[in-house]
């Protein structure tokens, strides 16, 4: 006799910063449930990259079904849009089966869109792009605020003048499809997954100890073969612009292989750009996951 489908797999959510333990419980989960579990870190996505983006190892992805990992070649440039399209046919294969999904990640973007839906901005010209990121270079912050409130007064009330990049993306949009991006929002794509039925987690490591790992883990990064994969990835020539080359650790090595600093200076600006990154991680998800419950954390 088939058992009944139910009308959404069981959902469970893991978002938290680098270095924070998720990947660890959510491999425990796995074991413990019988899940599959899924992406969401935007650089993880890169196959190019496994030490310097934490990618679970091939041992961790031999004991459970790993989705979404290292299946994007690093000369593409990668989005929450085409994530979330990646992500759809996974949770339709879900409901189906009735497996559970554990997504786990430090990309808060990529929870929302999945919980909230995205905007579908068409694609903006490089032209436009490209003027704008130029007059980005060029001008002040305040000035091109003080330009969208004379052409798009709704999204420059919206905006804090000290963002550029949403500033800049709000001109872009209104300049490439004649609307505003306000409009957009307005219309976003229905959500994969309702958040009111999923279990939702986040993250939360004392600063002092999440300090410790991050370099902890960076040197082991270093010892089991970073550098042979940032020297892989710059034999390959690729644009500097793209997201894995951006990758943190990936610039600074790259600068250390070309003889322009040591690799003990490269190490340690790695790791205070990652200890950066991760309090920006944790600042963003208490502000914007703050109903979330904290995660039961034992060992990292």
């Amino acid at each position: 006799m088939n058992k009944p489908v139910p009308s959404q797999p069981r959902i469970i959510l893991l978002a938290g910063p680098t270095a924070s333990g998720k990947s660890a419980a959510a491999l425990r989960l796995t074991e413990e449930t019988g899940g599959t579990i899924v992406n969401a870190d935007s650089m993880q996505v890169y196959r190019d990259l496994r030490l310097l983006t934490s990618r679970p190892p091939e041992a961790d992805e031999a004991r459970a079904p790993h989705l979404l990992y290292g299946h994007v070649d690093g000369a593409e440039a990668y989005s929450v849009g085409r994530w979330l399209a990646d992500v759809e046919p996974v949770v339709t294969q879900a409901r189906e089966d009735g497996r559970i999904l554990i997504f786990v990640g430090g990309t808060g973007l990529y929870f929302e869109a999945l919980t909230q839906g995205i905007s579908p901005v068409p694609d903006i010209p490089e032209a436009v792009r490209q003027h704008w990121r130029t007059r980005g270079a060029e001008a002040s912050t305040e000035d091109l605020h003080r330009e969208l409130g004379r052409r798009d007064p709704e999204m420059a009330r919206r905006l804090r003048p000290s963002d550029p990049q949403r500033v800049i993306r709000a001109l872009e949009v209104l300049e490439a499809t004649g609307s505003s991006l306000s409009h957009w929002q307005e219309v976003a794509s229905r959500p994969l997954i309702d958040p009111g039925q999923a279990e939702r987690y986040v993250f939360k490591v004392e600063r002092t100890e999440l300090r410790r790992r991050i370099g902890v883990r960076f040197q082991t990064m270093i010892e089991q073969g970073a550098l042979d994969e940032v020297r892989a990835i710059m034999d390959r020539g690729l644009d500097p612009a793209l997201p894995v080359m951006r990758a943190i650790g990936v610039p600074l090595l790259a600068a250390h292989l070309r003889g322009e600093m040591s690799l003990q200076a490269a190490i340690d600006l790695s790791i205070t750009e990652t200890r950066q990154y991760a309090k920006r991680q944790d600042t963003w998800m208490r502000r914007r996951f703050g109903d979330w419950p904290e995660f039961p954390i034992t060992e990292a």
